[in-house]
């Protein structure tokens, strides 16, 4: 059992810079595949990124390559996601997810509420 809570979304001009982070409480994070997931507005919820339980392996969809960046402290119990150069298409909800494995065959059994990002052009 572990709870998930994500914090800094925000309104954010086209090519500026958001940092969100999921910090997670019932338990460590330490084994724990962690990822980021967003649903955009009439889209079904696709994933960003993740990372397996050092972090030492890291997974985006191509959309986002060279613009985000997935990182975790385990010691904060904390994983965040360094967002740059914004486009209004990543105007999404997104959510922080604790799991077995990530990367192509990642499974997830735990999730935040949620975090907007807004994007204007």
């Amino acid at each position: 059992q572990v709870q998930l809570v994500e914090s800094g979304g925000g309104l954010v001009q086209a090519g500026g810079s958001l940092t969100l982070s999921c910090t997670a409480s019932g338990r460590t994070i330490t084994t724990y595949a962690m990822g980021w997931f967003r649903q955009a507005p009439g889209k079904e919820r696709e994933f960003v990124a993740d990372c397996n339980w050092s972090g030492s392996r890291t997974y985006y969809v191509d959309s986002v390559k060279g613009r985000f960046t997935i990182s975790r402290a385990n010691a904060k119990n904390t994983v965040y996601l360094q967002m740059n150069s914004l486009k209004p298409e990543d105007t999404a909800v997104y959510y922080c997810a604790a799991g077995q494995v990530a990367g192509p065959d990642r499974k997830y059994n735990y999730w935040g509420q949620g975090t907007q990002v807004t994007v204007s052009s």
